[in-house]
């Protein structure tokens, strides 16, 4: 019953910063978790970060703590993922993912039941 859109991505250089857009439609009364996974070329799709949709801390892998955010206002049901100091190594395909249970891993694809199409993030100089 949920959609998710995600958006954003385009080329920066590297120290450069970028916003992705995860817009969620649909039944959003019955969303817990908001994850962004990322998929380099050539590499699996792997977990960045996630935080509960209500707000709270964010769990992040050590390659992106303390550079990339996810926030949403109350109310609002489009979260945002500001990434700062980009590097090449973070070149890849970006998804918004959705959960809608309160058990499992953050960091587990199993988790989450509805994901956005993907947006390219390319850093190069």
């Amino acid at each position: 019953q949920v959609q998710v859109v995600d958006s954003g991505g385009r080329w920066v250089q590297p120290g450069g910063s970028l916003r992705l857009s995860c817009v969620v439609s649909g039944n959003t009364s019955s969303v817990t978790t908001v994850a962004w996974f990322r998929q380099a070329p050539g590499k699996e799709r792997e977990f960045a970060l996630a935080r509960r949709w209500s707000g709270g801390v964010t769990f992040s892998e050590d390659s992106v703590k303390d550079r990339f955010l996810i926030s949403r206002d109350t109310g609002d049901n489009t979260a945002h993922l500001q990434m700062n100091n980009l590097q090449p190594a973070d070149t890849a395909v970006y998804y918004c993912a959705i959960g809608h249970q309160w058990t499992g891993s953050f960091k587990s694809e199993d988790t989450y039941s509805a994901w956005g199409q993907g947006t390219q993030v390319t850093v190069s100089s």
